[in-house]
């Protein structure tokens, strides 16, 4: 058999092929996380990443490939979580929009796309790393424009493609020194290895299941319950009953597209307003009461694509997908406020600790549940602020918090937070008077100021910086790096404290997790204050899972 033309219902099974392929081994690229700390959890971002995309292309599956490339970056874009999620999607982003207007491909078209997507995705990172899902990408992509140049037969060139990734993949710990340590291939680059995978099993027409294969309970459970679910309110408290969704595809005889005033205008037709735009069009979404006046609107800069318009009064179960069962007492919408901080935290004690210092909203998530872009999203939108401060307090978060700023635009900005610590010393030189520039410039740079330590277990036996590790050893990590390793808990908090601690520090917080009892945190603080009697000590009850402990030393 031979494919040499590649429409759009065959590239739909593909992609819910590509993941199911990574839903079943998604627990396999979690395994390959560089730290033994528990929450490796690649596999899961990608697994969840990909589903969201998957469903967005059965909704859309058709004949024309450049549509259903569309429909699968605007669910990987909104389901993107994790570093992992976001490169994913980025790679599809610019594949999508290499072929939007195309009905079908060749394979030189297909290959043009993937490098297209590469380059998309490479844009998206600030420091790119070599060794990485990136460089596996770039490789593949590389070998399939190639190959392209002389095979017409779509299973010829999926097989180069995934042949590449393969070696690519093992070619990983050459370039990224860390992974040779550990003794495991890039965890981002073999997730994307199964989804390409599952491609060609497709084309092969090698079923790998018969529809795309939902996380497991445990995941949903973990990446969803912390999602905010748009709030129940009776029928007649709906004030925009349609929820509309269109694209347009501008047009050089039709108004000239100013994406500010393009949202501007919009936002006086109702609310729930999204609008993502590129060079040829612009995706809208948004709550109104008069949908016709939104199309007329829309239809004055270009032809109108994709439409969809659903009752909410009737069909408004469906948008957050549960039963329709009014919650009594249903909060009022908030008022616009002139300032917000959002942010993100584990644990119902450091969340209650942001907002007591003042955050505004606090997105639960973290080790193991990275809230995705729409969490994200959604969470902004919710305070309903003019000016809106992202922190993620994850490096693995970052990206994310990026997508959903350039997907919300206007005067949302990403102070770029690591670790708890570091968002608490960042919300504390927030100021209201400030502009959003001014405060991400003083916030970055007062969340500098701290050093983060983390005390958890190994998941693993591992060698790593030279160090032997074992199963359920504890492990004291200083600025994202495993310095110590023992068997006994409080002894090595000891440890890492002391590597810490120096003649210029001056105060340690400490942020308690679940598993610690309070006395087993009155004897570390008699510690400190015995062998460090110049600095002071403030406690916290994090009631974070996984790390024992969260030190921040100033």
């Amino acid at each position: 058999m031979s494919i040499t033309s590649l429409e759009g219902k065959r590239f739909a099974e593909m992609v819910i092929q590509g993941a199911a392929k990574l839903s079943a081994n998604a627990q396999l690229v979690d395994a390959l996380n560089v730290f033994p700390v528990p929450d490796g959890d690649t596999g899961t971002n990608m697994n969840l990443s990909m589903t969201s995309g998957a469903k967005e292309v059965k909704q859309n599956t058709q004949e024309h490939i450049g549509n259903v490339a569309s429909a699968l970056s605007k669910g990987l874009l909104m389901g993107a979580r994790g570093n992992s999620g976001v490169i994913l999607s980025q790679l599809f982003r610019g594949f999508g929009k290499a072929i939007e207007g195309k009905s079908s491909l060749t394979s030189k078209e297909f290959a043009d796309a993937l490098q297209s997507g590469v380059e998309t995705a490479y844009k998206a990172v600030m420091k790119p790393v070599e060794g990485t899902i990136l460089t596996v990408a770039k490789d593949a992509a590389k070998k399939g424009v190639s190959s392209a140049q002389k095979e017409s037969d779509f299973i010829k060139l999926m097989q180069d493609i995934v042949d590449e990734a393969k070696a690519s993949l093992d070619r990983t710990p050459d370039l990224l020194p860390v992974l040779k340590e550990v003794g495991v291939v890039d965890s981002g680059g073999q997730g994307l290895l199964f989804v390409y995978e599952g491609f060609l099993a497709e084309l092969k027409g090698e079923k790998v299941s018969d529809q795309v294969s939902l996380p497991s309970m445990n995941d949903l459970v973990s990446a969803e319950h912390h999602k905010a679910a748009q709030d129940f309110m009776s029928t007649e408290d709906i004030e925009f009953g349609y929820c509309t969704e269109f694209m347009v595809k501008f047009e050089e005889d039709k108004k000239a597209f100013n994406e500010e005033d393009f949202r501007n205008d919009l936002s006086e037709y109702g609310d729930s307003l999204l609008v993502i735009s590129d060079d040829e069009l612009a995706k809208v979404h948004i709550h109104s009461e008069q949908p016709g006046n939104v199309l007329s609107y829309g239809h004055k800069y270009g032809s109108l694509i994709n439409i969809k318009i659903e009752n909410m009064r009737q069909q408004h179960s469906s948008i957050v997908g549960e039963s329709h069962t009014a919650k009594p007492d249903a909060p009022p919408v908030k008022k616009e406020v002139d300032f917000a901080i959002v942010t993100v935290a584990m644990g119902e004690g450091i969340s209650e600790l942001f907002k007591s210092i003042g955050a505004t909203a606090v997105i639960e998530g973290g080790q193991t549940m990275n809230p995705s872009t729409e969490d994200i999203v959604k969470a902004v939108e919710e305070v309903n602020a003019k000016k809106v401060i992202i922190m993620p307090n994850n490096k693995n978060i970052i990206m994310a918090a990026e997508q959903a700023a350039e997907v919300l635009g206007a005067e949302v900005a990403v102070v770029p937070t690591k670790t708890v610590p570091q968002g608490m010393a960042a919300l504390l030189a927030f100021n209201p008077t400030a502009s959003v520039d001014d405060n991400k410039k003083a916030m970055s740079e007062a969340s500098q100021q701290v050093k983060t330590g983390q005390i958890t277990y190994a998941v693993r036996d591992t060698n790593i910086d030279g160090m032997a590790i074992s199963k359920d050893d504890f492990m004291g990590i200083s600025e994202g790096k495993i310095v110590i390793a023992e068997k006994d808990r409080q002894q090595t908090a000891k440890s890492l404290l002391d590597e810490m601690l120096d003649e210029d520090s001056e105060i340690l917080t400490i942020l308690y997790g679940e598993d610690v009892s309070e006395e087993d945190v009155t004897s570390l603080q008699e510690y400190v204050e015995e062998h460090y009697e110049d600095v002071e000590v403030e406690i916290h009850n994090g009631k974070q899972p996984l790390y024992s402990y969260i030190f921040s030393v100033e």
